[in-house]
């Protein structure tokens, strides 16, 4: 499972008792948070998607409202690997039928590449001023996707480029190699991820990764991933298809972020 994880970019697990007990006792606190008026901003999309950042009342450990610690072999196989890092308010991510709709103040350029290409992006890299350049700012560890409810395969599952962690993270690092430590959040890596992300589009493989309460899936943090749209006969409750994402930052900053692992 280290190699495939190193090789491809990702890792998939099956279900797991520890993983689905969470998922159940946490259930009714994300419900709360997507009605939450504090978290309206978070209905965009045309009502298709709550993103929910932040939005999952959970501790460092992610209890929520007396629920265990959040456990199991995918969050103990990211510690291993990377060591145990506090956890942040998890994303609530929801999708609905008829996703993708444009978000507000979307550009027609980006709706598209949202309905064609998944909206297919690296975490942490946020578009910023009116130009939309980008820069590291979340030094993300890794990325843990853990469904909350059951959807068909075809409702909007995540999507990974396979192998794309190797390309992005070996770009990332040449534009970034005579900066100093002191800059590297703050220098413009737009054109080097573009160009990179292209390169990847053309060299790797498109893989959805669909899963269901009691599993989950482990993104490398250069790993260029997104979602899918709602598929023509996609099914789902009333919750739409629901996914918690722990994204826990690297205490090392950019710099650690940069490194080969």
């Amino acid at each position: 499972m280290v190699d495939a994880f190193y090789n491809r970019g990702w890792v998939r697990f099956s279900h797991d008792a520890a993983l689905a007990q969470w998922v159940a006792q946490v259930l009714p606190t994300a419900r709360k948070a997507i009605d939450d008026p504090l978290h309206s901003i978070w209905h965009d999309c045309e009502g298709t998607w709550f993103i929910g950042v932040d939005a999952l009342e959970n501790d460092a450990q992610g209890r929520v409202e007396g629920s265990p610690a959040l456990s199991g072999a995918a969050i103990e196989f990211a510690q291993q690997q990377f060591g145990a890092i506090d956890l942040h308010k998890a994303q609530v991510s929801v999708i609905y039928p008829g996703y993708p709709q444009p978000r507000r103040g979307e550009s027609e350029a980006a709706a598209r590449y949202r309905a064609n290409r998944d909206a297919a992006h690296v975490d942490g890299l946020k578009p910023s001023g009116p130009d939309r350049r980008r820069h590291v700012d979340e030094p993300h560890a890794w990325i843990l996707g853990i469904p909350l409810t059951e959807a068909s395969c075809d409702a909007s599952p995540m999507v990974v480029w396979d192998g794309s962690h190797k390309i992005l993270g070996a770009a990332f690092r040449n534009a970034l190699k005579d900066v100093s430590s002191g800059e590297l959040a703050n220098t413009d890596i737009t054109d080097t991820y573009q160009a990179a992300r292209l390169e990847v589009f053309q060299n790797c493989r498109r893989i959805e990764l669909p899963a269901r309460p009691g599993e989950a899936y482990l993104l490398h943090r250069h790993c260029l991933h997104g979602v899918a749209p709602w598929g023509a006969d996609a099914v789902a409750g009333p919750d739409g298809r629901m996914i918690a994402y722990f994204r826990p930052e690297l205490p090392g900053g950019v710099a650690q972020w940069l490194e080969t692992p």
